[in-house]
């Protein structure tokens, strides 16, 4: 279950009923791949905010530097 924001309130929500209001949000014509993208946007986001819940979370200097590493490894290859 998660908090889900509206523009006039807070609503604690499922998994499921977030799913829900996601296809509904979609057009009629939505393809499969178009509503898998949605569900994986989805699932990203939720997983994001329980990496920030959980305190799991990178300063940008942190992130920086280590974008800079992983550039340096990739092109000392």
């Amino acid at each position: 279950m998660h908090w889900t924001f509206r523009r006039s309130s807070i609503k604690f929500v499922t998994d499921k009923q977030a799913v829900i209001d996601a296809l509904q949000r979609l057009p009629e014509d939505a393809s499969l791949e178009e509503i898998s993208e949605e569900l994986r946007i989805m699932a990203s986001i939720r997983r994001g905010r329980a990496d920030i819940a959980a305190g799991r979370t990178k300063t940008q200097e942190e992130a920086e530097h280590l974008l800079e590493s992983w550039a340096t490894a990739w092109t000392s290859r």
